[in-house]
């Protein structure tokens, strides 16, 4: 980073205040007391981000007399849920191009109940009143260098060919500086309809409210210690107390899973973002976006941004941190360092926006797998049920995740649980130290990939043969 370029970041980054801008709300509401007693329920659902809310929610839409516990480890939205971008994709296979190098004759499929899922959420968030800023303006991937515009029209021209292209748009450079000025965008394809905006921390409180009034018993500040088999039910422990329910629903995702041979499918990556100062009236016309869609650049190591509705630019992405060992501490939630690098690339994508102040600077982890998209399964005879490796996607896919959980532990065969996708796993990551080396040598890889025209080396070459990556 050139002095000067270091400089300003660091200028900018004065005033941050390390939390998480969505979290730090004054409609926050309070936590609910602990569980200190034994319970029973018919389903008890472990975990309160969106994985665990939207199964609760949707058991109780499925079937109103069911009850349901669900628990929370910290407080409902604390962790990833309150913590990303608030981008909400129709998308379950993190991407076209990751869902057809997987499941390329199921992807219409799955390109189908993706749009499904999303329009199911987008009327939730009418019929509950869920008060999260929710905007379906969609998302432009763009293209910053020649050779992504051209991996932008081969995408284009594949979809096209499987007939799934409606509501897609591709943009040459002065199409999308048009949508979104900055002097490096020199192309985009626009998803018009297939992503929604929306305040993450409030989608997760309302779904927690939402829960409540149909008569979910949420317990806040309560992890789930173990998960025992007792009759035909299971038992969880947590520290003043125990639910026995007839089945359980897990939706931790990237914290540690209470069945163990689930761990080794996934690892935490630490991913930042940046918030803006609301933007003057003036800073928004030096950069349009009037239709305020998500964007994010088509490099191996992106970034995503966006717009808020109160005019503040979030930006994020970019570097992706693997701890050795692959523990979760809050330690991890705050790097100086990656803080600099986003807050210099901003204003190498925003040089009209120079002056403009960051004023939050986060952290948090996801839960990545080596597929990169969910996968699902049972455990102590079909009594259990989990989703977990969203990888970054989970706002949206992990309504998804819920119906296929509820699917599972009801025994049915639906259109769902007939999925390869569901019904496969993905590779598990090695040991240490090979899981910390293979990771670093393969986020190496990438970024040589980003400055040599995409051209991947042999190292990613057969990471892409054995199905196994690292998503940046």
């Amino acid at each position: 980073m050139a002095p000067v370029a270091m400089r300003l970041a660091a200028q900018s980054l004065s005033d941050a205040q390390p939390v998480p801008f969505w979290l730090e709300d004054p409609g926050k509401p309070g936590a609910l007391p602990a569980l200190t007693r034994t319970e029973k329920c018919d389903l008890l659902v472990v975990g309160g981000g969106y994985s665990g809310l939207w199964t609760a929610l949707l058991a109780k839409e499925r079937d109103p007399s069911r009850d349901v516990v669900l628990i929370e480890g910290r407080e409902v939205g604390w962790a990833a849920s309150g913590r990303n971008g608030g981008f909400c994709a129709a998308s379950l296979t993190h991407g076209f191009g990751n869902g057809l190098a997987r499941w390329p004759g199921e992807l219409p499929k799955l390109e189908e109940l993706g749009e499904r899922n999303l329009d199911s959420i987008e009327a939730a968030v009418a019929r509950y009143s869920l008060d999260c800023d929710f905007e379906r303006t969609g998302e432009i991937d763009v293209a910053t260098e020649p050779h992504q515009v051209e991996e932008l029209h081969e995408v284009y021209a594949e979809i096209e060919r499987l007939g799934l292209a409606d509501g897609l748009e591709l943009l040459d450079g002065d199409a999308v500086r048009a949508e979104v000025d900055s002097p490096t965008f020199l192309g985009g394809l626009w998803d018009r309809r297939g992503v929604a905006m929306l305040n993450p921390a409030k989608l997760a409180w309302g779904l927690k409210r939402a829960c409540q009034d149909l008569g979910v018993r949420i317990y806040e500040n309560t992890p789930g210690l173990d998960l025992v088999s007792v009759g035909a039910g299971m038992g969880v422990r947590t520290p003043y107390g125990r639910v026995l329910a007839r089945r359980v629903a897990l939706g931790t995702n990237v914290f540690p899973s209470l069945v163990k041979r689930v761990r080794a499918y996934t690892v935490p990556v630490y991913d930042y973002a940046l918030m803006t100062e609301p933007l003057s009236p003036e800073q928004l016309a030096a950069v349009g976006w009037k239709n305020r869609q998500g964007l994010g650049d088509s490099a191996n190591q992106f970034h995503y941004f966006r717009i808020t509705a109160d005019n503040r630019i979030l930006w994020g992405g970019y570097d992706a941190i693997y701890r050795f060992g692959g523990k979760v501490s809050a330690e991890m939630d705050h790097r100086p360092e990656t803080y600099l690098k986003l807050a210099e690339h901003f204003f190498r994508c925003f040089p009209q926006l120079e002056g403009l102040r960051f004023s939050h600077a986060w952290g948090g982890a996801i839960d990545t797998c080596s597929r990169f998209s969910a996968f699902f399964g049972t455990a102590y005879q079909g009594k259990v049920a989990y989703a977990a490796g969203f990888t970054g996607l989970g706002v949206g896919a992990t309504r998804f995740g819920g119906d296929v959980m509820l699917d599972l532990l009801a025994g049915e065969r639906t259109e769902r649980t007939e999925l390869e996708m569901v019904r496969s796993k993905p590779l598990p990551f090695p040991p240490e130290p090979i899981a910390w080396a293979g990771i670093g040598i393969t986020k190496w890889s990438l970024a040589r990939a980003d400055e040599h025209g995409g051209r991947r080396n042999l190292w990613l070459k057969a990471m892409d043969r054995l199905g196994l990556g690292f998503d940046s």
